[in-house]
């Protein structure tokens, strides 16, 4: 089995998730900056996997190893699936949750649903494939918590916020986390 892998991001929170999943397994995530993968493709996909292969596929022409990259976002039921792929672009950075805690500001607690999704793509000389993952749980009424970042302090799971939750305590039911875990397991099969 690889030993790197470079994640087609320089977000660190998301590579911290990752190296916190995927070092206990023996993978070293080294971000596309340490890769010396200097790009930024649009994301234009009409979906997570597609955008999550416009990263990958971007990354590894520069660095011909194997890739990751991955696309998530928020789905909330009353919003029809929104912001979906468009959360991180959905309002400017850090009033994420504001201006979507204003949208559902009437919507009842028994209609407030909504899922993260995380789809991760990888790559290498032989192919891609991709792998999702789920977290299902719906949204406050206000902000709650001060760990995680995007849309955590609002996303209830069980009775509390991810924003409430310790990083391992989240990244063991976290979209990423199970995306990531997929990842692994695909990894595994492919090494064998």
């Amino acid at each position: 089995m690889m030993n790197n892998i470079v994640f087609a991001t320089n977000n660190e929170n998301k590579l911290r998730e990752a190296r916190e999943i995927l070092s206990p397994l023996g993978i070293e995530v080294i971000s596309q900056r340490e890769a010396g993968a200097d790009c930024d493709p649009e994301e234009n996909g009409i979906d997570f996997a597609e955008n999550a292969l416009i990263k990958a596929r971007a990354v590894y022409e520069i660095v011909k190893c194997p890739v990751i990259a991955d696309d998530s976002g928020l789905c909330v039921d009353a919003l029809d699936g929104r912001p979906g792929v468009f959360s991180a672009r959905y309002a400017p950075k850090g009033q994420e949750c504001t201006k979507l805690l204003s949208e559902m500001k009437d919507i009842p607690d028994d209609k407030r649903g909504a899922y993260f999704k995380c789809t991760i793509a990888y790559i290498d000389s032989d192919g891609y494939f991709t792998v999702s993952g789920k977290c299902v749980g719906k949204i406050d009424y206000e902000e709650h918590g001060t760990n995680g970042f995007g849309y955590d302090p609002i996303f209830i799971y069980g009775d509390k916020t991810l924003a409430e939750m310790s990083a391992e305590d989240k990244n063991k039911i976290s979209h990423r986390g199970n995306a990531l875990q997929r990842l692994y397991d695909e990894l595994k099969k492919k090494g064998e």
